[in-house]
């Protein structure tokens, strides 16, 4: 990827958002080490984790042997649900375990139980406030959740990061997002796919690329973050070629058309 030029859509202020990130959910120890060294190598500049990942030093290391500026790249962290209430608690360890002075964007990894979701948005608010996080957002919440946030403090999540892939594709669940200003991250785009479709095969062939760079280049160009995972070499550097091919606003919608919603 070296030069490729990943589109940025931007949360805010001066902070863009790479459209392409690097996930690294089930990756721990010297394999979560290795596959964000060779991320970042391959040009990757957005990295995903969680407390919950249990990940986030070897994610920090990482960072830290790749010569890579800390400012040139996104950094993603999410509080588990069970710590609510301890919500400073919980970004000091993982400010600490990253080896850095603030997270680029903080979300909160599932909805917490009913009720507690307003106050741990609220301690989420602050430590934007205070600079710990460069922006706030949600994972896994429905848009009556957002709501709820919304009408509670004024303020809306820069993001929502839920499960997403063609399967998944809804347009009407993007526009409730995007009206509410919120982006759409989206996770797991191959768990929810099946690669070997013959309409992801047919428009794979067409560019002389593989189904799943089809795949994450119909996230990018519907503007929805995408952070595919991999701890194979080769894989992760084919999945940050996204230049040199375009999809047709046809192979767009034949994509959009796989949707099982």
């Amino acid at each position: 990827m070296g030069d490729m030029t990943i589109p940025s859509v931007a949360l805010g202020g001066p902070l863009d958002m790479p459209l392409l990130g690097f996930g690294t959910w089930q990756i721990r120890g010297d394999a979560a080490y290795d596959a964000v060294r060779e991320a970042l190598a391959a040009g990757y500049r957005h990295l995903d984790t969680a407390t919950m990942y249990g990940n986030e030093a070897e994610v920090g290391r990482a960072l830290r042997d790749s010569g890579v500026p800390r400012d040139d790249v996104f950094v993603t962290t999410k509080l588990p649900p069970d710590r609510a209430g301890k919500e400073r608690a919980t970004l000091d360890a993982s400010l600490a375990a990253l080896g850095v002075d603030a997270v680029d964007l903080w979300l909160i990894h599932w909805p917490p139980r009913r009720g507690k979701s307003v106050p741990v948005w609220r301690e989420f608010l602050a430590a934007r406030d205070e600079g710990r996080a460069r922006a706030v957002g949600v994972s896994n919440y429905g848009t009556e959740e957002i709501d709820e946030l919304i009408a509670a403090t004024g303020q809306r999540p820069a993001v929502n990061q839920i499960r997403w892939g063609p399967k998944l594709y809804d347009a009407k669940l993007v526009a409730g997002h995007r009206e509410r200003g919120v982006v759409v991250e989206g996770y797991s785009p191959f768990k929810t796919t099946d690669l070997r479709d013959p309409v992801l095969s047919r428009i794979a062939t067409a560019h002389g690329v593989d189904p799943a760079r089809v795949v994450l280049r119909w996230h990018v160009q519907h503007g929805i973050v995408v952070i595919p995972k991999s701890v194979t070499p080769e894989r992760i550097i084919r999945n940050a070629q996204l230049d040199g091919f375009v999809l047709t606003d046809e192979e767009m919608a034949l994509i959009d058309g796989l949707s099982r919603v």
